[in-house]
């Protein structure tokens, strides 16, 4: 079993900064790209960033040069750090992940946090 559990969320005025972090536990034998996406009330789920093993980075338009995606490979541990923050980055957060489970017969899958809220408001 692999789990992804995020913190960091919450309330912050426009133009203010947030960091996510979100840490996969479990049975795992490798983890591949890692990512951040985001979802408003109304709208569907959009990609936010992602990052690759070796650490290349790829963003959505609406966050290049306000956000910045890393990881630690040794802690299977995944951030976001947000700044300059707009009330339309307002949405729930979630963390994904590619993972190689454990076991002679498993296969990478693709595995969620249960999201956390990111609220940009005065």
């Amino acid at each position: 079993q692999v789990q992804l559990v995020e913190s960091g969320g919450g309330l912050v005025q426009p133009g203010g900064s947030l960091r996510l972090s979100c840490k996969a536990s479990g049975s795992i034998s490798r983890i591949y790209t890692m990512g951040w996406y985001r979802q408003a009330p109304g709208k569907q789920r959009e990609v936010v960033a992602f990052i690759t093993t070796d650490g290349s980075t790829n963003y959505a338009d609406s966050v290049k040069g306000r956000f910045t995606i890393s990881r630690d490979n040794d802690k299977n541990e995944v951030y976001l750090q947000m700044s300059s923050l707009k009330p339309e980055d307002t949405a729930v957060y979630y963390c994904h992940a590619v993972v190689l489970p454990h076991g002679v017969l498993s296969r990478p899958g693709n595995y969620w946090g249960q999201g956390t809220q990111v609220t940009v408001s005065s």
